[in-house]
C-alpha cells in the first residue's frame, strides 16, 4: 500500500458510514490511520477503536468548509507522522432534494461548500505535501450522481459532477511527480445518508432496489475495500479514473 509497510492514511468525513469503514479497512491492512471530523467525541471513540486493532491512529478535528482547518488538519497530521502517503476525501453532504426550480441559493451553498470547496480546499493541501514528497495517492468520494444525472437532486449531483472534474484535473497535474488521483463513484449504499435522501420511505428504498441490476443496496464495506484498492500499489498506473461501484446501475 504506497511505498511504506505501514502508511500514513489521512480520511475526512471519517466518523460514520464509508468514512467509518475505510478507516477499519485501512487499520485491518496495518496502516496508520487519521481520522477527521466535526464531533470530537466520536472522532476520539474511532480512534481509540482503531488503536484495538494494534496500529497507531489520531482523530484530528476539522471542518473541510474551511480551509485553514484543512490546512492545519494536514500539517498536524505530518507534524506527528513524519508525512502523508494516502488521503480519502469522504466528507460529504446530500443537502435537500426536491425539484431544481424548488432549488436555494442557501441549499447550493449547504452543499457545494462541503461537496466541492471541501474536496478542493483537501486537494490543494494534500497535493503541497504529496507533490514535496514525491509519491502519494488520493482518492475522493464522489457518486455515480457524478456520472449521471438524477431528477430531484441537481445541486447534489452538481456537486459531484464537480467532484469528477477535479479529480481528473489533479490528477493531471500530479501524475508527473508522482501523485495518484482517482475516485470511487459509489451506488445506493446503505448509510443513513442514503435514508435521509429516500425520506427514510421503504417504498423509495424498494424501488431503488428493484431498479438495480444486483437486486440490492452497496455495503460499505464494498465502498471502502474499493478505496483500499484505488489507494495502494496494485493500481499505481491508474490515475484520473472514477470507479463506479454500484451494482451495474450505470452499465444500464
Amino acid at each position: 500500500m504506497c511505498s511504506s509497510s505501514s502508511p500514513i492514511v489521512l480520511i475526512t468525513g471519517a466518523l460514520t458510514g464509508i468514512g467509518r469503514a475505510t478507516a477499519l479497512a485501512f487499520a485491518k491492512e496495518g496502516a496508520t490511520v487519521v481520522v477527521s471530523g466535526r464531533r470530537e467525541s466520536e472522532g476520539q471513540a474511532l480512534a481509540t477503536e482503531l488503536q484495538g486493532l494494534g496500529v497507531q491512529a489520531a482523530f484530528i478535528r476539522a471542518d473541510v468548509r474551511h480551509e485553514a482547518e484543512v490546512r492545519s488538519l494536514i500539517e498536524q497530521t505530518v507534524e506527528r507522522f513524519g508525512r502523508l502517503d494516502v488521503a480519502v476525501n469522504n466528507a460529504g453532504t446530500e443537502g435537500a432534494t426536491g425539484p431544481l426550480t424548488e432549488q436555494s441559493a442557501e441549499n447550493y451553498e449547504a452543499i457545494f461548500d462541503t461537496n466541492v470547496r471541501g474536496v478542493l480546499f483537501s486537494l490543494k493541501h494534500q497535493m503541497r505535501t504529496m507533490l514535496a514528497q514525491g509519491r502519494g495517492a488520493i482518492v475522493n468520494v464522489s457518486s455515480v450522481a457524478g456520472q449521471v444525472g438524477f431528477a430531484g437532486a441537481s445541486v447534489y449531483v452538481a456537486s459531484k459532477h464537480a467532484v469528477e472534474g477535479l479529480t481528473k484535473s489533479a490528477a493531471l497535474e500530479g501524475a508527473s511527480a508522482g501523485v495518484r488521483v482517482n475516485a470511487v463513484a459509489p451506488g445506493p449504499v446503505q448509510t443513513d445518508m442514503l435514508e435521509r435522501f429516500v425520506g427514510r420511505s421503504e417504498d423509495a428504498k424498494a424501488g431503488m432496489r428493484a431498479g438495480n441490476p444486483t437486486q440490492r443496496f452497496g455495503t460499505v464495506d464494498e465502498i471502502a475495500q474499493t478505496i483500499v484498492f484505488l489507494a495502494g500499489d496494485k493500481a499505481r498506473y491508474l490515475t484520473g479514473q472514477s470507479l463506479a461501484v454500484d451494482g451495474g446501475m450505470t452499465a444500464q
